[in-house]
């Protein structure tokens, strides 16, 4: 006599001749009762696309396969017929993101530093090298070095800036970007010479 935990019955057909069907009725997207195919036109139409952006983010096969699998089982009961093949894919690749999150945070975990008080306290802190940065301030116009100083050395939001030089704050977005782009390349004459 077999153990009773191993146990397994075959299930029992009705003896009745009542036609019991094989398979299950396809699945059906939630409000949409007389459209029997749209599990299956969804995950055909979003399985590759979602599986290629799946596969750029985890870079191998079988991580890619079960994450695409995982986002579909999460996904589909919550799709609604009434919305368009875009938003379809919008919402598949916001669902990967959590699941590629999840598996991420399951696999590696969160990663707790331990401190040695002792050895911290022991060592003085490193100091970083100052540079002296007013030789490639006074290279730059008058306008690139105000928003430098005011966004780097005094600590200022975009915002702030903008008030403090009288610009929009796009004209400060640009103007910062010119600044650091300039600076930068006098910064690298500097150095060469």
């Amino acid at each position: 006599m077999p153990p009773k935990g191993n146990c397994v019955t075959p299930a029992r057909r009705p003896s009745s001749n009542v036609a019991v069907p094989e398979t299950s009725p396809p699945l059906r997207v939630v409000g949409a009762p007389d459209r029997r195919n749209d599990w299956e036109s969804v995950y055909q139409e979003h399985v590759a696309p979602l599986y290629r952006f799946v596969y750029s983010r985890t870079g191998n096969t079988p991580d890619a396969e079960d994450v695409t699998s995982t986002t579909f089982l999460r996904a589909l009961p919550r799709l609604r017929s009434d919305v368009s093949p875009g938003e379809i894919q919008a919402y598949l690749r916001t669902t990967a993101r959590s699941v590629l999150a999840d598996v991420w945070r399951q696999r590696h975990g969160t990663v707790l530093m331990e401190f040695d008080d002792q050895r911290d306290s022991a060592q003085p802190a490193e100091q970083q090298d100052e540079v002296d940065v007013s030789p490639i301030l006074d290279s730059l116009p008058a306008n690139y070095r105000s928003v430098l100083e005011f966004r780097f050395l005094r600590g200022y939001s975009i915002r702030e800036t903008a008030a403090a030089m009288g610009v929009s704050i796009a004209n400060a977005k640009v103007l910062q970007l010119r600044a650091l782009r300039r600076a930068a390349a006098s910064g690298a004459r500097d150095v060469q010479s």
